[in-house]
Parts: structure tokens; sequence; C-alpha cells
């Protein structure tokens, strides 16, 4: 704020001046000349009524002569005086009016007013650095559960864009280069309620200062970087990391998962989609020979996880120096026929549009479903501002990697069980996946399950803790009971008991609670409410355990009392 003041003064310097000067010349010439009062005396204006009269006349109020008629002298001087102080005005609120406009103060005033936001903040936030597709999708899936977020971009249309989504919290936001230590500082990085910073640009080197700088300046501050390459990987692990995400490694890992097994590739599916988002037709690539378009970090990472899969790859690659494409791959772009029919498309089961041109991608799409239309696509989309052709062009897998990263940064905050369950369940086999897709088929409707974590303790769940204490014991079946009708189960499904150092993959209904148990649940929108209900209201607990509405309210309670004793 000191520096707008300073910047205000610095700049209307001149016009004050000139302001001061017109109103001091001009209340001296009326206190110098002479005039006359009622009675034909010589009388002089003090300073008093000089300042008053030219206050009124220099804002074009015009109250008349006081206190007494002037002479001519007095006349002409205040006609003077009129045009002087008006001219004057003019000149200062011209030269404010620039002042406003001007890009560096406006720059100023906005920096102001974000600090000022950012300082209001009095409850858990994460800074999120960059504001590309995945940063857009983690500052919406936060706001949607309530959580608040501080941006950081470097293009101003990107944040316009942002402050026009109708949002259930505000988001301040700051355009500046996040890679400065100015800026994140300025953005709450050392503030006691920043839970964690999100560096999620375009630039792996950018990420990688985010990194050094938020865990240098706040060593116990949560940072989750995206990185696209293995040796930015690295560096960021080397200073301390907490979790570092490739798009392309974790789409690669997913997209194996489908040849080992469709069900476990449903549950991963189903439990990182993004909330309200429509689900998706499933169907299992074949097996057999695919094409791969583009030899990059993207197409390096899938043809890795196919290779251990046992799927025989045919790469297409433009550029053979830059990529270092293996022996036997093809040159070309995969946008020409002849290209295709190199590669033996009438014998492939499927293939990988992986460059990072969008136009490029589909135009391979679509030349290869001309060549064989029994192809299984799967085609890189770079921009989410391309929703529209993709969805059109009816492609099997479109592979967002902005949409990649948004989705697990989210689901590391939010459910942070998580991760632990599905690095469990790929430990299991093909059986229990179907089992397992089974039960969470019954609760499902046309929308991606929600998944939440409760923690029985006396913050989440005290209900629970006073049942515990008072020697009643608490099974699981309990608390997926609906408290509206105990004939009901709630539509969820338990994936995980972590207890103490013991992890339990979908627990059975007769598990019994112990305080500091921590439970990962999946289920049907509003279920989780209900659940909550439970564990948090003693009365709608001791109804599911008893079967008994006992009366809450003290006035209730005293009738029931007396009903009884009559």
């Amino acid at each position: 704020m000191h520096n707008i003041i300073y910047l205000l003064l610095r700049r209307m310097r001149a016009p004050l001046i000139v302001v001061i000067l017109a109103y001091a010349i001009s209340i001296l010439g009326l206190v110098l000349i002479p005039g006359v009062d009622d009675q034909g005396n010589p009388w002089r204006m003090d300073f008093f009524h000089a300042f008053y009269f030219i206050s009124f006349t220099g804002s074009t109020i015009g109250f008349g002569e006081i206190p007494y008629p002037f002479t001519d002298a007095q006349r002409l001087w205040t006609t003077i005086a009129m045009y002087t102080t008006v001219l004057s005005w003019l000149y200062a609120i011209g030269s404010l009016f620039a002042l406003i406009q001007d890009r560096a103060f406006r720059n100023l005033v906005d920096y102001s007013g974000f600090t000022r936001s950012v300082r209001g903040i009095k409850e858990p936030f994460y800074l999120v650095c960059g504001l590309g597709d995945a940063g857009r999708l983690v500052v919406r899936e936060l706001a949607a559960r309530g959580i608040r977020s501080v941006v950081i971009e470097q293009s101003e249309s990107k944040l316009n864009g942002l402050q026009l989504e109708d949002l259930p919290v505000y988001i301040p936001g700051l355009c500046a280069d996040a890679s400065t230590a100015a800026s994140l500082t300025a953005a709450g990085l050392k503030s006691p309620y920043c839970a964690g910073t999100i560096a999620v640009t375009n630039s792996d080197h950018i990420n990688l200062t985010i990194a050094i700088t938020s865990k240098l300046l706040s060593p116990k501050l949560r940072v989750i970087c995206r990185a696209e390459t293995h040796d930015a990987q690295a560096n960021m692990a080397s200073f301390g990391t907490d979790s570092i995400i490739n798009p392309y490694d974790s789409f690669a890992e997913r997209f194996a998962m489908m040849f080992q097994s469709s069900s476990m590739y449903l549950v991963y599916e189903w439990l990182t989609s993004i909330r309200e988002a429509p689900l998706r037709e499933f169907a299992a690539p074949p097996k057999g020979k695919w094409i791969l378009c583009g030899f990059g970090r993207f197409g390096k990472a899938v043809q890795k996880s196919l290779s251990f899969e046992g799927i025989r790859t045919v790469i297409i690659e433009s550029d053979f120096a830059r990529t270092r494409a293996p022996e036997g791959s093809i040159e070309g772009r995969g946008t020409e026929a002849i290209t295709l029919y190199e590669a033996d498309i009438d014998n492939a089961v499927g293939i990988i549009a992986g460059t990072d041109d969008d136009a490029n991608n589909l135009s391979i799409i679509i030349t290869a479903l001309d060549l064989n239309r029994d192809l299984f696509t799967v085609a890189r989309q770079n921009r989410s501002r391309n929703d529209a052709i993709f969805n059109a062009a009816n492609i099997d897998l479109v592979v967002e990697p902005g949409t990649i990263t948004g989705r697990r940064i989210v689901n590391q905050i939010t459910t942070p069980l998580l991760t632990d369950f599905l690095r469990l369940a790929r430990q299991q086999n093909d059986e229990w996946a179907n089992v397992l897709v089974s039960r969470v088929v019954g609760i499902l409707t046309d929308r991606p399950p929600d998944s939440w974590i409760l923690v029985v303790g006396h913050r989440q769940t005290p209900a629970i803790i006073e049942a515990l204490n008072k020697g009643c014991p608490i099974s699981l079946g309990m608390l997926c009971t609906d408290p509206r009708d105990l004939s009901e189960c709630l539509p969820c499904v338990p994936l995980l008991l972590k207890r103490q150092y013991d992890d339990y993959l979908v627990p059975t209904n007769d598990t019994f609670l112990e305080p500091g148990d921590q439970l990962l649940f999946c289920g049907r929108k509003g279920a989780e409410t209900h659940m909550r209900w439970s564990a948090n209201d003693f009365n709608a607990l001791n109804f599911i355990c008893t079967g008994f509405d006992s009366p809450s309210g003290f006035l209730w309670r005293r009738l029931s009392r007396q009903g009884a004793n009559e």
C-alpha cells in the first residue's frame, strides 16, 4: 500500500504543485487587493474569507461576492483566478485519470489487492503455480470440495478466464513469474495456512525452480510437481519433492493395465475420475501389432510399457536424430497413407497417435481408419480447448496429459489413502478385481463413484468414540447402515482400512472399529453425508445400534421420562 501512495504522489507531484500555486496566488491577490465595505470604507479580505471564496469559485459552485460587493479590481482578479483554478483542476484530474489507466500503476494496485486477499485467508490453501489444463482442473476440483487455492500464472488472459468462472470460493490470482521467490512469498508460501505448493507449469525447469524455492523457504511444506522428463524427476526428487507426477508414465502404466486386467483398469478409472464426469463406455484393447506414431517422451513411455506386456509396436517417427528411434522404425509423420501402409496397417489391431500436435494426431487417426476400419484408436490431446473435435472423431481412447496430472494431484490431496489402496490392489489377481468391480457396479449410476476418507477420532467421529468409550462395539456394517432406514445399507463400498501398521483391503461388515482407524470408501453421491451424520450424532448411531430412536431435545427427554414414570 505504501508503494501505491508513493507512486501516486510521485506521478501527481506536478499537477498538485500547479493546483497549490493557483490557489495560493489567487488567495494572495484577493488579500492584497483592497475593497470597499457597505459604508464606503476601505476594506481588505482576510485569508480565511479569501480561501473560502476561491474554494467555491474554483469548484465552479459560485455563491456570489462575499462579504461585500467587489470592486472592479477584485472582480478582474477573480476572473483571472477563476480560469486559473479551473484549468489547474482539469490538469490534475486528467493526470489522475492517466495514472489510473497506466499499466504499471494498475499492476501495482492488483498486486496490493492480491497480497491483502492472501493475508486474509485464514484456512488451509494450496499455492497453484501454472494455470494450464492441469492447473485449472486442480483449482476447480479443490474449489468444489471447499478447499481454497492461490494461483500464480504469467498469462493475464488465463487469470481473467479463471475470475469469470463461477467457483464456490474466491481464488486470488497473481500475474507473475512463479519461479521467483518474491512471487511465491507474495502468494503466501510462508503463510501458516499454506498447505502445499503445486507446480504444474508447462516447463520442467520452472517446476524444478519452484520446488527448490519452496523447500528452501518452507522445508516442511508439501510440494507436488509435474515433470515430463526423467532427468527433471531425478532433480526434483533430490531436493525432497514430496510427489512428482509424470503424465506420460502415468498413462503408459494404465494403458498397459488394460491388457493385464480390464477389471483392475476399471477400478483405477472409476476411483480417479473427475467428480460429476459422465461414465464412458469401456472397450478392452486387442492384443496384436500396434502402430505408434511419435517417439517423443510420450511415445517412449508407451512403447516401454507395451513391451513389458509382450505387445509388438511399429514406430513411425519424423525426426530420428532428435528422438533416437530404435532400429526398424519408419520415417514419417503417420498422416500419410504410404507411411501407414509401410507400417503394415492392414494387419495392425490398433494405432496410437502420440505427437505433440493435436491436428497431426487427428489426421493420423482419420487416415488410419480410412485404411483399416477395425483399428482400436488412441490419440493424445495436448490442449483441452480441442475437446469438441476430439469428441467428434469417435476415438476409442483420448489421452489428455493435463487431465491425468490434475486428477492425480486432486486425489493425492483429497483422498491420500487412495494411493495406498491402488498400490495394494495392483498386487491382487483378476478374480479379486472382478468381485470388487461387481460390488462397485451395484452402487453406480451414470456418474463415477465419490471417494472419501473417515478417520475414527474425536474430531471426525465423536459419536463412534463416545460409543467405544461406553463399551459399545461399533462394526463397519453399522457405519454403512442408512440412518433413515435400518433395513437399507448406504450405497457405498469400504475399500481400505488402515490401522497403525496394517492395511486391510475391502474390509468386511463384521470388522469392528478402533480409535485411530482410517477408512477409505467409495459410493454414490450423498452416501458420505449420511455416513458422517451417523458418525457425528450419537442419537443417530444409537438408533442404528439398538433400533430405538431416543429423544434428543430437552423437552422430549422430560416428556419421555414422565411417560415412563406413569
